[in-house]
């Protein structure tokens, strides 16, 4: 397909789909950032196969770390010149297809896509990607998304059908590596990278023969031949290991053993795509907040670190960061559709790590939380809002984590000017 042109009825239909988003925020109803993708891709449902035609795509998916590490991978793809990404998150259908709207006129740029797990194989058919990153499997809104097994299948499925796509996968989740090994026993197309992750509660039998997995890292099944792959990609420490087994220095802007794995992924997947880790690296130390993740505002002389965490996995390694600190904590936990509704996931979460600390708890399931505080032997003041749990805390510093929709209020509310921002993290 010539990719300056498009079909009669897909042209017609992008055009109705940016009047769409153009009202939209004329009219105050919102940003306009899907709802021109949702209405292409009702009048003309190959919108996003002809708008990624010829193109270098990359796609990130995964149940935890999907935005920061579609940052890093565009952020290293920048190093040798523009690239076309869905930089706020968008990462169903309807988003991926906005994206491409937003830069139908760069038609030889690399794409980078974030992806929703459920919507991977969907993502794998239209766009016929370079390469896909995976980074991880757990359970997260279980009235929306289902079972994690289901996902499992189908990227199988979707790996399988689509040979030619070179595969970036987390050795050390045993979901992805179970996914991966069925769709191409012989490995063939496949990077594995040792990112980490210290969240096995959702592999802790072998996803082949159901006897009990170790947790130790090095897993080996002791039934059958289930075991972690060797790894051309490892995180050790600070330092990013090349296949060659040169290291190269991470020295990231952002926090945390999950973004060192992040980042080891997104420069495999840079590698496909002709990048040379060391630029890579180079153009991921830049990135220092995502989507207000990370960000360091300042309320009333406490300075404050903003941390999303959306599920057990998110949440188990949002805490193993702050255990490594000694400022109070700030915690927020809503459950409206877009958290998932149902919070008995807080049970699964090891808030025993905060034991000793000075705690403030807000959102909208207070009490659910503070009932979980309460077994993990953690006292805990309340308060109304996040703003008002940074006051309560005081000090210097300190640290917030929350839930899906408890942190976008809190980050709009920085947004209107409730809050200070100061530069940099921490």
């Amino acid at each position: 397909m010539d990719r300056t042109r498009l079909p009669l009825r897909t042209t017609i239909a992008a055009l109705l789909g940016g009047l769409a988003g153009l009202l939209s925020r004329l009219l105050g109803r919102g940003s306009g950032g899907t709802i021109p993708g949702r209405i292409t891709l009702a009048l003309a449902p190959e919108a996003l196969a002809q708008l990624t035609a010829g193109r270098r795509v990359l796609l990130v998916s995964g149940t935890n770390g999907k935005t920061t590490t579609t940052s890093y991978l565009a952020a290293a793809l920048r190093s040798a010149g523009p690239v076309v990404t869905n930089e706020g998150g968008s990462n169903l259908a309807r988003g991926l297809a906005t994206a491409m709207l937003l830069s139908r006129r760069d038609t030889t740029s690399p794409v980078v896509l974030e992806v929703d797990e459920v919507v991977l194989p969907y993502a794998i058919a239209q766009t016929r990607p370079v390469a896909v990153v995976l980074l991880n499997l757990s359970r997260d809104q279980l009235d929306r998304l289902g079972e994690v097994a289901s996902h499992v299948s189908r990227w199988s499925q979707a790996l399988s059908t689509h040979q030619g796509v070179v595969v970036v996968a987390n050795a050390d989740d045993p979901l992805v590596v179970d996914a991966v090994h069925t769709a191409r026993p012989d490995g063939h197309g496949v990077v594995f990278v040792g990112a980490g992750g210290s969240w096995r509660q959702d592999a802790s039998l072998c996803p082949r023969c159901g006897a009990p997995l170790p947790l130790d890292r090095l897993y080996q099944c002791p039934r059958c031949d289930f075991a972690r792959p060797a790894t051309g990609w490892a995180v050790e420490d600070d330092l990013l290991i090349r296949p060659d087994g040169a290291p190269v220095p991470l020295e990231l802007g952002l926090p945390g053993r999950a973004n060192r794995g992040n980042a080891a992924q997104a420069a495999a997947a840079a590698m496909q795509v002709g990048i040379d880790p060391v630029d890579a690296v180079a153009q991921m130390r830049a990135v220092t907040e995502v989507s207000g993740r990370y960000l360091v505002v300042k309320v009333d002389g406490t300075e404050a670190q903003l941390l999303l965490a959306k599920n057990p996995a998110g949440w188990a390694e949002a805490l193993d960061l702050v255990a490594s600190r000694t400022t109070p904590v700030v915690l927020a936990i809503n459950a409206r559709t877009a958290d998932g509704t149902d919070p008995s996931w807080l049970w699964d979460v090891p808030f025993e790590l905060l034991q000793g600390r000075q705690v403030a708890i807000t959102g909208e399931r207070v009490w659910d939380l503070a009932v979980r505080l309460d077994h993990a032997e953690v006292p805990y003041d309340v308060a109304d809002d996040v703003a008002g749990g940074i006051r309560r805390v005081g000090g210097a510093r300190c640290d917030v984590v929350a839930n899906y929709t408890a942190f976008t209020t809190a980050r709009a509310a920085l947004l209107r000017g409730d809050l200070a921002v100061t530069e940099g993290t921490r």
